[in-house]
């Protein structure tokens, strides 16, 4: 009788702890909740149950009005943006959200690839593109992508500030300067200039920081590369300061003091 008592206070101890370590992992495994914007029906519903087979908790709006409202009522983590829609398009969305400050990870779909379309997505501060007609596998590394530049770094707080002649990036702040000047970079741009100045005068080849910076090197990823570095430019040179950031024709990118 006692052993059968013993053996139950275990098994309910056991029970107890396993619970708890099953409620602790679970905690961490919170599903990422993305909202999916675009007005025609099939491509919500497909993007629906793809992401939800990934493993993603996924929101649906039919239009750049009804996305506005449910970013207010619940943040998503992230949000798949279509551009042409009634009623508020994408690219105002962008602009709507980024006036407010918030830094909200998006990535822009849309069916028009000139060069002209894509650079008007990004200033309107999305932080991603992805023309269609796209591959699945392909959305779903850029958005993991932007997840992971998203996600606060528990370490980041011990980083020093990086230093290169008179540019500084704090890692831990993500506040950027040249001289005296104050400079104020989106999320992928800061990311890009941080592992510029992470490797000063080493020649950075294009697939690697796509690899490292976007998450992904894909064939249709376009110049997106380009336009991120002509804003580093513009940003840190905008106080008629010399040039840091060089193009190695052919390979990749170089930060350093005069050109290669």
């Amino acid at each position: 009788m006692v052993l059968r008592e013993e053996s139950r206070s275990f098994t309910a101890g056991r029970t107890s702890t396993v619970l708890r370590h099953l409620s602790a992992v679970g905690a961490k495994m919170v599903r990422m909740r993305i909202l999916v914007v675009d007005d025609d029906r099939a491509v919500r519903e497909s993007l629906r149950r793809s992401l939800s087979f990934n493993g993603y908790t996924v929101e649906l709006a039919t239009d750049g009005q009804d996305a506005l409202e449910k970013v207010a009522a619940a943040r998503p983590d992230a949000m798949v943006l279509d551009v042409m829609m009634p009623r508020v398009d994408g690219l105002e969305v962008c602009r709507r959200l980024r006036s407010t400050g918030d830094d909200l990870p998006i990535l822009v779909l849309t069916a028009r690839d000139s060069v002209s379309e894509r650079v008007s997505g990004l200033d309107a501060g999305a932080d991603d593109y992805l023309p269609k007609p796209f591959a699945l596998e392909e959305l779903l590394a850029r958005l993991r992508a932007l997840l992971r530049r998203a996600t606060p770094d528990p370490d980041g707080g011990l980083e020093d500030a990086m230093r290169f002649e008179d540019l500084t990036l704090n890692p831990a702040t993500r506040e950027v300067t040249r001289g005296d000047r104050q400079i104020s970079f989106t999320r992928t741009e800061f990311a890009l200039m941080e592992m510029l100045m992470a490797n000063p005068r080493r020649v950075l080849t294009r697939s690697r920081i796509l690899e490292e910076v976007w998450g992904y090197d894909f064939p249709t990823s376009g110049n997106a590369l380009e336009v991120y570095v002509g804003y580093l430019r513009r940003k840190t040179e905008a106080g008629g300061e010399p040039r840091l950031i060089h193009t190695v024709r052919g390979v990749g990118y170089v930060l350093r003091e005069t050109p290669p």
